[in-house]
C-alpha cells in the first residue's frame, strides 16, 4: 500500500482572546484559508485534512478545500490538551480507517505568512537525514541572554546577570519556535517532539514569522503580510502593472466599458481573482488610449452630482459627476454599451452646469462660461 502524504491543520473552535480566530477574516479570506492554500500550493499533499471540533470552521475548511471526515472529540478541544496530542489523535484515526502515511505535517490554521517552498525545503530536509521532525523555526532579534523578568515588586531581575555588559556580537545567538509548520515521519518508535537533535530547523527569516495570540498580534501580522503580497493585499496593484503591456481597445464618446478602476472609486463588481470592475462612460477622448470617464452606479441616486439614464433594458445607471477623471482604456475588461445621444446631452448639460461651463469642442479653450474640458486643470485632482 503506497504511503501517502498528509497535512493536518488542527483548528479548535474555543479561541479567547481573538473569538472565532481560525474563521475570522484576513485580507477579505478566513484565515485558516491561507494555511489551507499554501498546503494546495505546495502540491506535496494527498490529503489536506482540517482537526475541529467547530461545525462552522470545518463548514468554511470545506469551502476552501480541506477534509474534514470526521469531528475532533470534546476531550481533545479543550483549553488544556496540546495541539500535538490533538493531531496525533487525527493522525491515528486515519490510519485506523486504513490510511497508511509515510509523512505528515501540522500545518497551524494562524500562518498566513507561510511560503510553501519553505514547507518543501521541511520535507526534503527530513527525508535527507535521519531525523524525525522538521519544523519552521527563525532566529531572536535580541540577545536572549540580556533578557530580564519583572519580580513581585515590578522591578528588574536577570535571568543572566553576568552578560549585562557583554557586547552583543559576542553572545551566542539563539533561535525560536516559528509556529508554522512541523513535518514527522510516521515509523515506530517515534519519540516526542522536542527541540532536541531529532528536530532539524528550517530557518524562515523573521519577517515571515508571526504569531497571532492577541489582537496586537492580528494588526501586526495583517501589516506584513500587505508588504509582503502587495499584488494580493490591493488586486489593483497587479493591473495596474500589467496597464502598459495591454494593446488598447478602439474607443468613443458615449460608450461604456467595465473596467477596473482600483478600491479608491468604490466597486460596483467584484472582478475574478484580480480586478475591480466599474462601469465608466466615456465623456471626452484625449488621446490613443486616456479619456474623460465618469464612474456608474446602479444604486439610485438624486442630486447635482447625478445624472441617471437607462442603457440596458430594464436596468438604471446613475453617472456619477463628482468623480469625474482621466482613464487609461487599457484597464477596460469588457464593452457594455453605448448611452443614448439623448442621455449623453442630459449628462454633458449637467456637467456643465456642475463644473459651471458650457461643454465645447473648440481647440483652446479654457474653463469659462464657452470654455471645455480640453483644460486639464479644471479636474486635475480627480485624476487616477
Amino acid at each position: 500500500m503506497r504511503k501517502r502524504c498528509v497535512a493536518i491543520i488542527p483548528a479548535r473552535g474555543g479561541s479567547k482572546r481573538i473569538p472565532k480566530k481560525n474563521i475570522r477574516p484576513f485580507h477579505g479570506k478566513p484565515l485558516i484559508a491561507y494555511s489551507i492554500e499554501t498546503a494546495k500550493k505546495s502540491a506535496l499533499f494527498d490529503h489536506i485534512v482540517v482537526s475541529t471540533d467547530d461545525g462552522e470552521i470545518a463548514e468554511v475548511a470545506r469551502a476552501w478545500g480541506a477534509e474534514v471526515p470526521f469531528m475532533r472529540e470534546p476531550e481533545y478541544a479543550d483549553d488544556f490538551t496540546p495541539a500535538t496530542e490533538a493531531v496525533e489523535r487525527t493522525l491515528r484515526r486515519l490510519e485506523a480507517e486504513g490510511m497508511a502515511i509515510g509523512y505528515a505535517c501540522t500545518i497551524y490554521p494562524t500562518a498566513p505568512l507561510l511560503d510553501a517552498d519553505y514547507l518543501a525545503k521541511g520535507l526534503e530536509k527530513l527525508k535527507r537525514s535521519d531525523a524525525w521532525y522538521a519544523f519552521s523555526a527563525a532566529s531572536m532579534p535580541f540577545p536572549i541572554w540580556r533578557t530580564f523578568r519583572l519580580n513581585g515588586e515590578g522591578r528588574c531581575e536577570m535571568f543572566w546577570p553576568e552578560h549585562f555588559a557583554t557586547r552583543s556580537q559576542d553572545l551566542e545567538e539563539a533561535y525560536q519556535d516559528a509556529g508554522q509548520f512541523y513535518w514527522e515521519r510516521r515509523e515506530p518508535g517515534k519519540p516526542p517532539f522536542r527541540f532536541d537533535a531529532n528536530a532539524l530547523p528550517v530557518l524562515l527569516p523573521r519577517w515571515r514569522v508571526q504569531d497571532i495570540d492577541t489582537p496586537e498580534d492580528w494588526e501586526r501580522a495583517e501589516k506584513l503580510y500587505a508588504m509582503l503580497y502587495p499584488d494580493v493585499y490591493d488586486r489593483w496593484n497587479g493591473v495596474k502593472k500589467r496597464c502598459n503591456e495591454s494593446e488598447p481597445l478602439k474607443f468613443r464618446e458615449g460608450e461604456i466599458f467595465f473596467l477596473s478602476v482600483g478600491m479608491n472609486v468604490g466597486r460596483e463588481v467584484d472582478g475574478k481573482g484580480e480586478a475591480f470592475l466599474r462601469p465608466v462612460l466615456v465623456f471626452r477622448k484625449t488621446g490613443r488610449t486616456t479619456f474623460y470617464g465618469i464612474p456608474l452606479t446602479s444604486r439610485p441616486k438624486e442630486g447635482d452630482c447625478f445624472v441617471t439614464f437607462s442603457y440596458k433594458k430594464g436596468k438604471n445607471s446613475t453617472a456619477l459627476l463628482h468623480q469625474m477623471r482621466l482613464f487609461d482604456i487599457r484597464r477596460a475588461v469588457y464593452f457594455s454599451g453605448r448611452v443614448r445621444k439623448s442621455d449623453f446631452g442630459k449628462i454633458k448639460a449637467k456637467m456643465g452646469e456642475f463644473f459651471g461651463f458650457t461643454p465645447s469642442r473648440k481647440k483652446g479653450s479654457g474653463p469659462s462660461q464657452k470654455g471645455g474640458l480640453k483644460n486639464d486643470s479644471i479636474i486635475t485632482s480627480l485624476r487616477m
